[in-house]
């Protein structure tokens, strides 16, 4: 693995969010990049599924450079941390004995890069732009959209309550506008939490400084929903990246977009037009020339997976051997996440490259 460290410094004050701060000679620094969103940035690509292919003669090739010696190589150069768990990248940082792109963009990174580099994963099941990754530009929602959210909160609450004979307190509109930003202020947290223990977490990096070098943003699926999300995603997720490269300190922080793509090989549909032509339109935004770039997903499809998914269990021994999971989670297909992984990882180097 590349070991050369001698960089410009980027380092850490106070609680842990990185600053730029005077230049340092000699300098050994670690590139940081931040991959956030929904269940999708989590990874949905068994890990069962990732050893079979990785072993059939049929799929091998595609698998060969994450491997050694018959087993999973776990890196030394390129480290992790997602939620509770920390190492060095392998498979396995998905969801529970799941993989994501998190294998092959961070692969790219650490082949990319002379320095060490850190992902810091911030993903959460179901969280919605709209909603819990509102960003603070935002604001809170229309009065008339949150009203109508408290109606329908209150309403299943007394329907559960008539339903289960219970007297559970109706939700107030307090508690219905805590809600918003609540996934934002948290993944701000994770950052601040690896910037303040990573030297313990990993014992490799003690003594180095951390450097923001970018943001993956994979996410969406939950913003194709309701009477407001889907046309407010667009200036939603403008907004999010200003704020992020404000509150990270970062003004020209790389953005790359993973653009909703579940449709795969067939024309996608409803609100997820809506959301993906959200996602594409940041690539036309004047001031993220060079700085941001959203990449279409659904033409990395895996197809094999795609065939085989319909009718599945009648088919599951041969089902098995190329997917894990439903379409919104791009059929658990491993070769799918890894080549979303590896377009993320060429687009964040292209970007890099970029002037200024």
């Amino acid at each position: 693995m590349k070991t050369n460290l001698n960089r410009l410094l980027m380092a850490l004050i106070g609680v842990g969010i990185f600053v730029p701060m005077a230049v340092a000679a000699d300098a050994d620094v670690v590139k940081v990049f931040i991959l956030a969103g929904q269940s999708n940035m989590e990874g949905k690509a068994a890990n069962a599924l990732l050893e079979f292919q990785a072993n059939d003669a049929k799929t091998s090739d595609q698998f060969a450079h994450l491997r050694q010696d018959g087993e999973w190589i776990v890196r030394d150069d390129v480290f992790i941390k997602f939620l509770n768990r920390h190492g060095g990248l392998t498979i396995g940082y998905g969801s529970p004995n799941k993989t994501g792109l998190e294998l092959e963009f961070g692969n790219a990174m650490g082949d990319h890069f002379d320095e060490p580099v850190l992902l810091i994963k911030a993903a959460w099941g179901g969280h919605s732009l709209y909603q819990k990754f509102r960003s603070p530009s935002s604001g809170l929602p229309s009065d008339e959209a949150l009203q109508q959210e408290l109606d329908q909160a209150q309403s299943r609450v007394k329907k559960n309550n008539e339903k289960r004979k219970r007297n559970d307190p109706l939700p107030t509109m307090e508690e219905i506008k805590a809600v918003y930003g609540s996934s934002y202020r948290n993944m701000l947290q994770e950052v601040r939490d690896a910037a303040a223990n990573y030297q313990s977490m990993f014992p490799m990096l003690k003594g180095k400084q951390l450097e923001i070098a970018g943001f993956v943003w994979f996410q969406g699926f939950n913003d194709m929903f309701g009477d407001f999300a889907p046309a407010e995603y667009e200036a939603n997720l403008k907004r999010f990246i200003a704020d992020v490269r404000r509150d990270l300190k970062t003004p020209s922080l790389p953005f790359v977009i993973g653009v909703l793509g579940q449709n795969g090989s067939q024309p996608a549909k409803g609100g997820m037009v809506q959301i993906a032509k959200a996602q594409l339109a940041m690539n036309e935004v004047p001031e993220f020339n060079g700085n941001v770039k959203a990449i279409r997903t659904d033409i990395l499809a895996d197809q094999d997976a795609e065939r085989l998914f319909p009718g599945w269990q009648d088919h599951f021994e041969a089902w098995k051997k190329v997917g894990s999971d439903r379409p919104y989670h791009y059929l658990g297909s491993a070769i799918w996440f890894n080549r979303i992984g590896r377009s993320m990882g060429e687009t964040m180097i292209e970007l890099l490259k970029q002037p200024g």
